[in-house]
């Protein structure tokens, strides 16, 4: 069921199973997928990389793959015409600041659900977003018990079903 929404839904994009699901999130919540931003933060390479010192990695490079491969993933026949862009820095920092550029109404995140020595080496990007942003964020997690091959119920008569015995 779409909510009333009528300003832009971040959605930040990792390429995940993770990102998928907030992707289709944000679409269920809105009619238009003009709305939809999805974005990519790239790290900052440091001039000692060898990439860079090599000359093989740059930038501008990274951009152009990134914005390749969210094109792939996001097809406009499935997703429709829905915003994706792509920018460095620190994830949890420029997807809060992108949503105040826009006057975002909401950003849809998806978890990773690490806890422990994972989310302490890793962090927790649904985390930072939660705690920076200045809109409402939604944090939408992969099903953990999905059901697959269900048949879809029928328009059953329950009354008919019942059979009623007469009293002794």
């Amino acid at each position: 069921m779409p909510w009333n929404i009528s300003r832009p839904i971040v959605v930040p994009f990792d390429f995940s199973e993770h990102a998928m699901v907030a992707v289709r999130k944000a679409i269920e919540l809105t009619n238009d997928s003009h709305l939809i931003h999805c974005m990519h933060v790239l790290p900052f390479i440091t001039p000692t990389e060898p990439g860079v010192v090599w000359g093989t990695v740059d930038d501008e490079e990274r951009l152009k793959h990134a914005l390749e491969g969210m094109h792939q993933q996001l097809p406009a026949n499935e997703f429709g015409k829905l915003h994706a862009e792509v920018r460095f820095g620190d994830p949890g920092t420029v997807v809060a600041d992108r949503a105040e550029e826009l006057s975002a109404e909401l950003i849809v995140i998806g978890s990773h659900g690490r806890s422990g020595l994972a989310r302490l080496m890793l962090g927790s990007v649904a985390e930072r977003v939660t705690r920076l942003a200045r809109c409402p964020v939604l944090v939408v997690k992969l099903d953990p018990h999905p059901v697959k091959n269900v048949e879809p119920a029928r328009n059953v008569d329950t009354v008919s079903q019942i059979n009623v015995l007469p009293a002794t």
